[in-house]
């Protein structure tokens, strides 16, 4: 799968715990029989009775606080910690709303309760959350977090609908990502996503193209520049914000045979303050890498 590890925000979107890509990033796997060619790139009552949320608190003859505001306040404190379930709960009250605020948030819940969810229950749940978005993108479409999500959920849902889908939907998997950076150009996390995409499509071997496009259908083109740009965006709109953005940035530059870029963020990523499994990983395998170079001076 594209897209899966996403998603502990920082901030106001936290960070991705992982690119959605890593989880599955398995766009290039061997070629099997008849060349099997796989991929790695990756509401209630008391709605109705308020009108539109109505008011719960009066702060000031100008400034009030909705009952809307207070939900959705108390949602995002259950998802920081990692209360998804609860917060599934509260938030699925008011599913039918209407209020897309509320419903990329309940995806959102979906997405992180399916990572402990037994297969037959996480595949339920990301169906549960490709249809709410999909609602969600026809009540407003010009909601940057309703694109971002949608290219997370559309990623995994595909991996249940064989690879031909797969293929053609990576480029529905990018358009989303390009239409929330569209609408919301200061979200680092959504331009490190793109450069994850970005490069493990620009990793597909001529081999691998040609056989998927004899197979499946041609399968999306890019490069490392486009890569290593998103990346470079997001370090520029949140600097240092994620281990994994730097270890990106080095190995791209690897990959442009940009040695003295690419050493330069690989020892960042060494050096990136661990805090959880994402930091631990990528300073493993900026270590790795900085190693293997060291071994060839």
């Amino acid at each position: 799968m594209l897209v899966q590890k996403v998603l502990r925000f920082t901030k106001n979107t936290k960070v991705l715990q992982r690119s959605f890509f890593h989880r599955s990033s398995q766009f290039s796997q061997k070629i099997n029989n008849r060349c099997a060619f796989a991929t790695k790139l990756c509401t209630g009552t008391s709605l109705a009775t308020m009108g539109i949320w109505g008011f719960t608190k009066k702060k000031s003859e100008n400034e009030s606080v909705t009952a809307k505001e207070v939900l959705i306040a108390k949602s995002d404190a259950l998802f920081d910690q990692g209360q998804y379930k609860e917060l599934y709960d509260l938030l699925s009250n008011y599913r039918d709303s209407g209020d897309v605020e509320i419903m990329w948030r309940i995806s959102r819940a979906l997405y992180k309760m399916s990572k402990d969810a037994s297969d037959i229950e996480e595949k339920k749940m990301i169906y549960e959350a490709y249809d709410i978005l999909s609602n969600a993108l026809k009540i407003k479409e010009d909601h940057w977090a309703v694109h971002k999500w949608m290219s997370v959920i559309l990623d995994i849902k595909c991996n249940y609908e064989g690879t031909r889908i797969r293929i053609t939907q990576l480029h529905n998997v990018k358009k989303h990502m390009l239409r929330a950076i569209e609408l919301n150009p200061n979200d680092a996390t959504t331009m490190y996503m793109l450069g994850t995409w970005c490069y493990h499509i620009s990793c597909l071997s001529w081999q691998q193209r040609k056989m998927s496009s004899i197979i499946f259908g041609e399968p999306p083109s890019s490069s490392f520049d486009e890569a290593v740009t998103y990346f470079e965006k997001a370090e520029k709109l949140d600097p240092y914000f994620y281990s994994y953005n730097l270890l990106m940035l080095g190995k791209t530059y690897l990959k442009l045979n940009q040695k003295e870029e690419a050493l330069k963020y690989l020892k960042m990523a060494s050096e990136y303050p661990v805090k959880n499994d994402d930091d631990h990983s990528a300073k493993q395998e900026a270590e790795s890498l900085l190693r293997k170079i060291g071994n060839k001076k």
